[in-house]
């Protein structure tokens, strides 16, 4: 998917050389401490950064610095870092907006009911104003506007930022169930324990490189990424 991508802000390279890949029906991670380059990977990947050299390919195309909304009608969509959903608009009318690019209009009738079936909260909550939606509610509400374009992968930022463990907790059950129902993901995440316990495989990005990848299992049992990389003491 990504082949030698690095991303420049001036004269600050904020990702180096990166590659990693995502297979179809796979969840993938992204981890790392903050300011590592993982947000910047993920703007790139969906157009909204340019990458200054490298390849990026989805579905075997190059989509290296596409317009977003070329890259959503391919099939692709973005959960952005903190949620960013529209706070004057309704439940409903955000909902809305995720489907922009579809012209099928039972399809996306259907997607909905589906999305509601999901995310019970949002279907009682359909008339009222996303900005006073509490942050999982409106963590849940990101997720769902994404999903509404009918996505084959789904990019996640930092879903559990700001939120309480209990919500957290529930956004990653959540998760979990969007991969078993054999949606393909690339999670960019900061709290690497419980992103790993819903992954297949991921990667750890420090300083704007690819350190290290694995398994979820063999990322969880090593202490040299767990501690050294990711600042989590393992027993």
């Amino acid at each position: 998917m990504l082949e030698n991508v690095s991303v420049n802000y001036g004269p600050i390279r904020a990702v180096r050389d990166v590659s990693l890949s995502v297979s179809k029906g796979e969840a993938v991670a992204l981890l790392g401490p903050n300011g590592a380059g993982k947000s910047s990977t993920l703007n790139a990947v969906m157009g909204l950064v340019p990458a200054s050299s490298g390849r990026i390919l989805f579905k075997e195309q190059v989509i290296t610095n596409r317009p977003p909304e070329k890259i959503v009608r391919l099939g692709m969509t973005l959960t952005p870092e903190r949620r960013q959903v529209f706070s004057a608009l309704t439940v409903e009318e955000n909902l809305r907006l995720g489907a922009a690019t579809r012209r099928d209009h039972k399809a996306v009738r259907e997607t909905r009911k589906m999305i509601f079936d999901m995310f019970p909260i949002l279907a009682d909550r359909k008339k009222q104003r996303a900005g006073t939606l509490s942050g999982g509610e409106q963590q849940q509400l990101a997720i769902a506007r994404s999903l509404m374009s009918e996505p084959e992968l789904l990019l996640l930022d930092e879903p559990s930022l700001g939120l309480a463990p209990l919500v957290v907790e529930n956004i990653f059950n959540l998760i979990a169930e969007l991969r078993h129902k054999g949606l393909t993901i690339l999670l960019v995440e900061q709290d690497a324990e419980i992103a790993l316990e819903v992954v297949d495989r991921g990667y750890v990005l420090t300083t704007g490189q690819i350190e290290l990848s694995g398994t979820s299992k063999e990322l969880k049992a090593s202490t040299e990424v767990m501690d050294t990389y990711l600042g989590i003491e393992k027993d």
